[in-house]
């Protein structure tokens, strides 16, 4: 990662979502590159989807560059389980930080997006300009649509208003530090789970959702934050910015990668019945290579060895594999 070129030095920064997974890894490299002054807005405090709490937060913190990282979402069973609150949640939360960053003066706002925001047919890799050729897979399209509707809102105002607005798109992440409760869990974190709590009873099978066939791309939570703190940095255009790894994979070869790093060597039964989602996913990341210079840094394997790594930590920290 660039850094310490002085661009953060003094600059007042809000994150949101910073206390988050992704969120975390972010405060890190921005502190790496220089930056001092970094306010993480907590829900107990100001509920940003409420519109007087966004005003009321920007007014007491007056950033200069607000990192838009906050949402509400989760894998395939949660989205199922939340459209409603996903689409409402995450539509209220961008659209009035946006208005109110414009309203107050914020000299830069960066909107992370979501992957799952492409149609569920974008020829791959997915380039940004297929983001609006068709309606998201329908598992996640509520928050997937949500979403994007913040690139269309950064657009208009960067084009009425001259708002230095933003749009990155990251693909599916993981890393330590995500979530691994089941029931929000994203496909890494739920298997590894499974898998390291399978070897420690005993058990002679997990059960993964699906079939196995459909392909993900995965970016390590670190090199995700690399290339939002970069595009912040560096890029000041109105099209949106895919971020990714360049690597895509089965989910059967992912779930079998999982087992054999964890040592789980018993069965993986597929249940059939639960949906498989997106059929593919993979990013083009030229743009973001072109115009800021990011470039993922860490394999799949590797980074599933530490992900695995930080989690059996975290288990043993805790006395139980439950």
């Amino acid at each position: 990662m660039n850094g310490g070129n002085g661009f953060w030095a003094g600059k007042r920064v809000c994150v949101t979502g910073g206390a988050g997974f992704l969120g975390s890894h972010v405060i890190e490299r921005l502190k790496q590159a220089g930056a001092t002054d970094i306010y993480v807005p907590r829900k107990s405090e100001y509920d940003l989807v409420d519109g007087e709490a966004v005003r009321k937060m920007l007014q007491a913190v007056q950033p200069q560059i607000v990192l838009h990282l906050a949402a509400n979402g989760g894998g395939i069973g949660a989205n199922l389980a939340h459209q409603a609150e996903f689409f409402y949640d995450n539509i209220m939360m961008g659209v009035q930080l946006i208005h109110e960053s414009w309203q107050q003066g914020v000299e830069k706002f960066v909107a992370v997006g979501t992957v799952c925001s492409y149609p569920k047919l974008t020829p791959v890799p997915f380039r940004e300009v297929d983001f609006w050729g068709g309606y998201p897979e329908e598992t996640n399209a509520p928050y997937g649509l949500a979403k994007k509707m913040l690139l269309v809102q950064a657009q208009a105002y960067r084009k009425q208003y001259e708002f230095n607005s933003v749009y990155l798109i990251p693909v599916n992440l993981y890393g330590p530090r995500d979530d691994f409760d089941l029931e929000n869990s994203h496909v890494i974190a739920a298997v590894i789970r499974k898998c390291i709590e399978a070897v420690h009873r005993g058990d002679k099978q997990i059960v993964v959702w699906g079939d196995g066939s459909p392909t993900r791309e995965f970016l390590y939570a670190t090199d995700a934050a690399d290339g939002i703190v970069l595009g912040a940095e560096k890029y000041a255009g109105s099209e949106p910015i895919n971020l990714g790894s360049g690597q895509e994979i089965s989910i059967k070869e992912l779930v079998e990668m999982v087992a054999e790093l964890t040592g789980y060597q018993g069965e993986i039964v597929w249940d059939t019945s639960r949906p498989n989602g997106q059929p593919r996913r993979s990013l083009d990341t030229s743009r973001a290579k072109e115009l800021f210079g990011f470039t993922a840094s860490k394999s799949l394997r590797d980074g599933l060895q530490e992900t695995i790594a930080w989690y059996r930590g975290q288990v043993e920290n805790s006395g139980a594999a439950s």
